[in-house]
């Protein structure tokens, strides 16, 4: 199992729009944005903004992998071990992942991150 990085941090937000605009303020470059989360890049690191209303996670941080077979085996790997872990779900962002708990409770995101597709000129 190859991590490529810690990806992101996610954190719980009052107000997507209010946050969004406060980070890209800070620096940060808007990389989605919907009703109920919004994503934000400063190079390869993120940040991902959960409003009150998304339902999928709470506050957690996020490793990256380069390949979607790495976070299949990943989970099954860590679900033969016991440890707690949702359904792998594919994102409408083309990524694809699944969340888990550490020892203390702490959720954690396995994520695949497919290379950017260089924009035709």
């Amino acid at each position: 199992m190859n991590l490529k990085r810690i990806g992101h941090v996610a954190i719980c937000v009052d107000d997507i729009e209010r946050a969004a605009e406060f980070y890209q303020r800070l620096g940060m470059e808007l990389a989605w944005k919907d009703a109920d989360w919004a994503y934000l890049k400063a190079g390869d690191d993120g940040l991902a903004l959960l409003s009150p209303q998304y339902d999928q996670a709470g506050p957690h941080f996020g490793f990256v992998f380069s390949d979607r077979a790495e976070v299949d085996a990943a989970y099954q790997r860590l679900q033969a071990e016991g440890v707690h872990v949702t359904p792998v779900h594919d994102h409408r962002d083309g990524t694809a992942s699944f969340y888990g708990r550490d020892p203390d409770g702490n959720w954690f995101e396995y994520l695949y991150e497919p290379a950017p597709v260089a924009a035709a000129v």
